[in-house]
């Protein structure tokens, strides 16, 4: 059985996972997608790396995210929507949730405004959809731009991270420090515990 998220069903119900930024304005403009030399906080990709969601905390996170762009989305849509990706055949997370949970979950979540954006990791490099672009060019265009920077930060290494797990490879401090264009110290000086974690998870997934 494929482990592919099942993606098409939210196409098809026109559920929106993904969000550009709205308001920040990027540095530098592709015909591939933009740059942010500052990064932005605005740029919602969900479902990006091959990862599952393992944890009811990130499971709200996903669905908070999901009532934040679909703005109006009806009750009943919701209930489906979370039923849908709590279904663990649909390969979205690896957790059990129980009906109950669930039902708690919606009756609390839909209808509250959400006045704020989601907590969201920075952004620095952001692809389009469908740029035609193979994985290796967009790790090696993430590696150049970011890698022009003098120092490198802990969203430029989970970035690359993500880019590496969408690529099929795995995640290790050289092939960090060879997109990234600096030393594995650099890397093992700016790589947290949490992104330690992360990479594990994304490794093994």
């Amino acid at each position: 059985m494929s482990d592919r998220k099942n993606l098409d069903w939210l196409n098809r119900k026109r559920i929106c996972y993904v969000q550009y930024p709205i308001t920040d304005k990027p540095t530098e403009v592709y015909n591939w997608g933009w740059y942010y030399e500052c990064g932005t906080y605005q740029c919602y990709e969900l479902f990006r790396s091959k990862a599952k969601i393992n944890s009811l905390r990130s499971f709200k996170w996903h669905l908070y995210v999901l009532l934040y762009i679909n703005d109006g989305i009806l009750f009943d849509q919701f209930k489906d929507l979370v039923y849908f990706l709590a279904t663990k055949d649909n390969n979205f997370v690896n957790i059990d949730l129980s009906v109950s949970l669930l039902d708690n979950l919606i009756s609390e979540m839909h209808g509250n405004e959400i006045k704020f954006a989601p907590k969201n990791k920075l952004r620095k490099v952001i692809f389009k959809i469908g740029t035609g672009l193979e994985i290796h060019e967009k790790l090696s265009i993430v590696g150049k731009l970011i890698g022009r920077s003098k120092k490198i930060s802990e969203q430029d290494i989970y970035e690359c991270m993500l880019d590496i797990n969408a690529a099929g490879k795995k995640i290790t401090i050289t092939l960090l420090s060879k997109l990234l264009c600096c030393s594995t110290k650099t890397i093992h000086r700016n790589i947290t515990d949490q992104l330690i974690e992360e990479k594990k998870i994304l490794n093994e997934s």
